[in-house]
């Protein structure tokens, strides 16, 4: 790996590192998402920044800003208790970004139940499933979103279409958003096109 790239993969680690001893502390249910989670479910792609969320029932705002800051966590917007909804912050020592929502649908409950732990690095923390992520990913809705669900699939393939369906279906009708089930259709028809060999499928080795 490059030195500038395994330099950049080392600062988001300590960010994340910084965020499990933060997040922890607040003993308020919480999960990585977004480029970090789907790199650590088995997609190789790259990423700059961390994405988290935290069930908004279980935290209060000003406690968990002071948790933060504690681990080197700070705003990167003025006046932060004003968007209780979405926390835009850095880890200082590393300048690495991250955004931390807050969770509050039956989905976003229902995911943070369902989380597990995962590696990113020598960093373990809480990662949304890959069904989860392809939720997630249909909702954010951008060419490289839609990149990351037709990867999840691909390697996925236990992930249940149907049911993850039915949860872009609900969150595209809050959103009033159309095109949020038309890209979450064409990366899962992308992701089916690819061939899979079966076992049947496999060449015979020759008689010896």
């Amino acid at each position: 790996m490059p030195a500038r790239r395994a330099n950049a993969r080392g600062r988001i680690e300590d960010a994340l590192s910084a965020l499990v001893g933060a997040l922890h502390a607040s003993a308020a249910p919480w999960m990585v998402i977004g480029g970090i989670a789907v790199i650590a479910r088995g997609v190789r792609r790259l990423t700059t920044d961390i994405d988290a969320v935290v069930r908004g029932d279980a935290v209060e705002m000003r406690a968990l800003l002071a948790l933060l800051a504690h681990h080197g966590i700070v705003s990167r917007i003025e006046d932060p208790l004003r968007f209780a909804e979405r926390n835009l912050v850095r880890h200082t020592p590393s300048g690495v970004d991250l955004d931390i929502s807050l969770a509050w649908s039956g989905f976003e409950k229902e995911a943070l139940d369902a989380r597990t732990e995962a590696k990113f690095g020598r960093t373990q923390a809480p990662m949304a499933t890959p069904e989860a992520l392809v939720v997630f990913k249909a909702i954010a809705a951008r060419p490289k979103d839609l990149d990351d669900i037709h990867a999840l699939l691909a390697l996925h393939p236990d992930i249940d279409v149907a049911r993850v369906r039915a949860h872009v279906q609900q969150l595209a009708e809050l959103a009033g958003d159309d095109e949020i089930e038309k890209g979450f259709e064409t990366a899962v028809a992308k992701a089916r096109a690819i061939p899979r060999r079966s076992a049947k499928a496999r060449p015979k080795k020759p008689r010896q």
